[in-house]
């Protein structure tokens, strides 16, 4: 039980450093779109995140696939450009295009994965069994991204809601913020990959 709270609390310290904030600003901009009353839209999103980042987070810290962590640390980023642009250029919101971005959020999520793996295996050195570790620090993780989701949705609140600023002025503006930092980091990452 001990190994459990342990891995739990680092898997939810992780996706929480402001150090490796890139995680934070994945799941900002997945939110970005969405507002307080769109909670189960966003739980469906939520999971098809976690689904694609727990699989290839398993995979790859199980040792069944192998990708050169500078190429992930150069995806990651990508993926957060790649979202913000879809935020700011939908004009509205229909089923196909939140359908969409449940399979982008699963898509994504694998990419994620194999970035927390390389932090989750630097962890567990040469221990063998670690499916109780890697599945506490997964649902740490969780935790992690649940406070992230929910503070974005309660600001998403205050300026929508509260404020009466336009759902899409929210948006512009979040994924703006997102979309400048995360470009930075890509460009950033790119140097060190070309390298």
């Amino acid at each position: 039980m001990q190994d459990f709270s342990l891995y739990f609390s680092l898997g939810w310290e992780h996706i929480l450093d402001w150090q490796g904030y890139d995680h934070i600003l994945f799941v900002c901009a997945l939110c970005g779109i969405y507002v307080w009353r769109d909670g189960r839209k966003v739980l469906v999103l939520v999971t098809a995140f976690t689904l694609g980042h727990s699989v290839t987070l398993a995979l790859s810290v199980l040792n069944i696939i192998r990708i050169p962590t500078a190429l992930i640390e150069f995806l990651i980023p990508v993926t957060i450009v790649a979202t913000c642009l879809g935020n700011i250029f939908r004009k509205k919101t229909s089923a196909w295009s939140i359908r969409f971005n449940y399979f982008l959020a699963l898509f994504f999520g694998f990419i994620h994965g194999l970035g927390f793996s390389n932090y989750l295996k630097s962890l567990l050195g040469r221990n063998s069994n670690i499916i109780a570790e890697l599945f506490s620090f997964n649902l740490g993780l969780e935790m992690g991204q649940l406070i992230i989701v929910f503070t974005i949705l309660f600001l998403s609140f205050i300026f929508t809601e509260v404020g009466k600023a336009p759902r899409r002025e929210w948006n512009l503006f979040l994924s703006s913020a997102i979309l400048g930092i995360a470009f930075t980091m890509a460009l950033e990452r790119l140097a060190v990959l070309l390298n």
